[in-house]
C-alpha cells in the first residue's frame, strides 16, 4: 500500500503546483516577450545571446542580418532538433543507449568538433599554429555533428527517465539508422549553406527553438529526478506539467544569462573580434 500512497500524494502535490507552474511560466513569458528586442528574429537573438557569443564574422547571414546563433551553434542546435524528431518518429519512448560500435562513431563527430573548435580558438591568438585555416562552413559542419551526438544521448535518457511503458532497445540501434540521420545533417547544412533567405529565415527560428527545446528537456528530467517522480507517465498529455516545469526552468535560465551579459555590455549584440588575421577565412 506504500507505492499507491506515494503515487497519491505525488498525483495531488502536482495537481496543486499546476496552477503556480503556469502562471509562472506565462509571467517569465510575457517579461520575455516585452524586454528582448522586437519581431520573431529578435526574440529568437534573445534565445542565442543566453548561449553563444555570437560573434558577426563567424555567423551566416540572412541578407546583412546575422543570425542569432554563431555557425556553430546554429550547426549544434539544428542538429541536436533534427535528432530528436527523428529518433521521435523511427523509435518512439526508446530509451536504449546507442551500441558501441555507433558510439565510435559519434565520438568521432565529438573529436570533430573539439578540434575544429580549438583550431577555430587558436585563430585569435596572433602567431598560433593553425591545422587549417578556419572557415564558418567548417563551424557548421562540425557543430551539427556535435548536435546531433547530444540528440543520440539525451534523447533515450528523456525516455528512460519519463515513460513507464518505454522500451529498452536502442534509439539508434545500426548504422543503418545512424547512416540516414548523419546524411538528413548533411542536407540540412546544405540548405544552411544555400543562403536562401526563406530557408534562412526559418532555420533562425528553429535554431533558437532547439536551444529551448534541449534545455526545457534536460530541466523536466531534473525536476522528475528532484521529485523523485521518474517513470510514472503512459501518456503526453500526464507530461504537460513536468515539461511545463521544465520550460519555465529553461526560460529562467535564459532570462538570467540575458540580464547578465546584458547588464555587462549594455548591448544586444555579439562579442566583437579585433583584427582578424589574415589566414582567417570567416565566410
Amino acid at each position: 500500500m506504500e507505492a499507491p500512497t506515494r503515487n497519491h500524494r505525488l498525483a495531488l502535490s502536482t495537481r496543486l503546483a499546476q496552477p503556480l507552474i503556469v502562471a509562472t511560466a506565462i509571467l517569465l513569458l510575457s517579461g520575455f516577450l516585452l524586454n528582448t528586442p522586437a519581431g520573431l528574429l529578435g526574440k529568437a537573438d534573445a534565445i542565442g545571446y543566453a548561449v553563444c557569443h555570437r560573434i558577426d564574422l563567424r555567423s551566416f547571414h540572412l541578407g546583412e542580418r546575422q543570425l542569432p546563433l554563431c555557425a556553430r551553434c546554429s550547426g549544434m542546435y539544428l542538429g541536436a532538433l533534427l535528432g530528436l524528431i527523428y529518433q521521435s518518429f523511427t523509435a518512439p519512448r526508446f530509451s536504449g543507449m546507442p551500441p558501441r560500435r555507433l558510439l565510435f562513431v559519434l565520438g568521432g563527430l565529438l573529436l570533430a568538433f573539439a578540434i575544429d573548435g580549438t583550431n577555430s580558438l587558436l585563430s585569435l591568438m596572433p602567431g598560433a599554429p593553425l591545422l587549417y585555416p578556419p572557415h564558418n562552413t567548417f563551424r557548421l559542419i562540425t557543430g551539427t555533428g556535435m548536435g546531433l551526438t547530444i540528440a543520440a544521448l539525451l534523447y533515450p535518457a528523456f525516455n528512460e527517465t519519463v515513460w513507464q511503458d518505454r522500451e529498452e532497445r536502442p534509439a539508434l540501434s545500426n548504422f543503418r539508422s545512424l547512416g540516414i540521420l548523419l546524411m538528413l545533417g548533411i542536407l540540412l547544412d546544405g540548405l544552411v549553406i544555400s543562403g536562401n533567405p526563406l530557408i534562412l529565415y526559418l532555420l533562425a527560428l528553429s535554431s533558437a527553438g532547439g536551444v529551448l527545446a534541449l534545455l526545457t528537456l534536460i530541466y523536466t528530467m531534473v525536476w522528475l529526478m528532484l521529485l523523485h517522480a521518474e517513470n510514472r507517465f503512459c501518456r503526453p498529455v500526464e507530461l504537460l506539467p513536468s515539461l511545463t516545469a521544465g520550460f519555465v526552468l529553461a526560460l529562467l535560465q535564459i532570462a538570467l544569462f540575458d540580464l547578465i551579459r546584458h547588464l555587462l555590455t549594455g548591448s544586444w549584440d555579439g562579442f566583437r573580434l579585433g583584427k582578424v588575421p589574415q589566414n582567417v577565412t570567416t565566410l
